[in-house]
């Protein structure tokens, strides 16, 4: 038995100076500077864990101190990688959204309203709207499908009785020339943002320009939920413009953040693997009796696919109504 303890504690070891060796050497490739400085500190780090390795399988614990003291100086360099709102952004994400509260009334600032025609070809521009809470009549959930059925990416639109739609999306904020990396999202490589931006824009460019699969479900909230969910995020771009904060692949994302939202908003929202799934989002939405009623999830995430009427908008068409054309819709409770 104590051999086998032994062992088990070996294996443990083992797994464990494996990990921190994986996770040190991804945060020295994601977060260095590039260069040769960067593959040689990599190399020295590699070295040290394979001479670990060597301790444990001969039982000379010395060889332990190096990677323990690179460790050290590893986590110190790592803790003064801080979130920053002042770097060379990309053009979508050069502005972020923020809402100033008067009364029922919010004004949002830097919504955006692109016109896109290609993901490098479009018309920039930014925009001030009056939103009246009173008028707030709807909220639909987006989950744009970019990487296959198990992650999307989640919007939530509010509808007005003026028939206006704005749209929240909580996303990275990238640098000019920087590319999404799900593995570089664990990894400060990204900052977070939050967008406000119209139907035309952000749901559209996503349908008919980047060829991803969309679907819409109507969401049934009471009318003083709908308005603290939009308070909500006006307070996160408040937040986020005087606090920045890191993007996180897996606890501070698109759909994780709005999940936080909404169980302060509305009680009994239970946690769920889904959340972190997003691409089953809906499903988890609706086992919460909070989709439109009288409908099976099949048939609404039939009907909810928007690409086909999405695709066929002509010049001049209203785009939020053409995109809601069939879908059973629900009211403020």
């Amino acid at each position: 038995m104590k051999r086998w303890g032994a062992r088990v504690i070996k294996i443990l070891i083992l797994l464990l100076v494996l990990m921190v060796t994986v996770w040190g050497a991804l945060a020295l490739l994601f977060q260095w500077p590039a260069g040769a400085g960067r593959w040689m500190l990599v190399s020295v780090w590699v070295g040290m864990a394979l001479l670990s390795l060597y301790a444990l399988s001969n039982g000379k614990n010395v060889f332990f101190v190096p990677q323990g003291l690179g460790l050290v100086l590893l986590l110190g360099w790592w803790g003064s990688i801080v979130p920053s709102n002042e770097r060379l952004w990309a053009t979508d994400v050069n502005r972020m959204s923020y809402g100033e509260i008067h009364g029922s009334v919010v004004t949002l600032h830097n919504v955006r309203d692109f016109n896109w025609r290609s993901e490098t070809d479009f018309d920039e521009r930014w925009i001030t709207q009056d939103y009246d809470l009173q008028t707030l009549k709807s909220v639909d959930m987006f989950l744009s499908y970019w990487m296959g059925p198990v992650i999307a990416h989640t919007l939530v639109s509010f509808g007005f009785e003026d028939g206006r739609h704005v749209v929240f999306s909580v996303e990275i904020r990238k640098e000019r020339g920087e590319a999404f990396s799900a593995i570089g999202g664990f990894f400060k490589e990204f900052e977070l943002s939050l967008i406000a931006a119209t139907e035309q824009d952000i749901v559209r460019t996503r349908s008919n320009v980047r060829g991803e699969d969309v679907y819409m479900y109507s969401v049934e909230l009471a009318k003083p939920a709908m308005q603290a969910l939009f308070l909500s995020y006006v307070e996160q771009g408040r937040q986020l413009q005087t606090a920045p904060r890191f993007y996180n692949t897996l606890t501070a994302n698109c759909t994780t953040i709005v999940y936080d939202m909404v169980s302060k908003i509305v009680d009994g929202v239970p946690w769920d693997w889904r959340v972190l799934a997003s691409g089953y989002l809906a499903q988890y939405v609706y086992g919460l009796n909070a989709l439109a009623p009288g409908h099976t999830f099949k048939e609404l995430q039939q009907l909810g696919y928007i690409n086909p009427r999405a695709l066929a908008e002509q010049p001049g068409e209203d785009f939020s109504a053409l995109i809601r054309r069939g879908l059973p819709l629900v009211s403020p409770i």
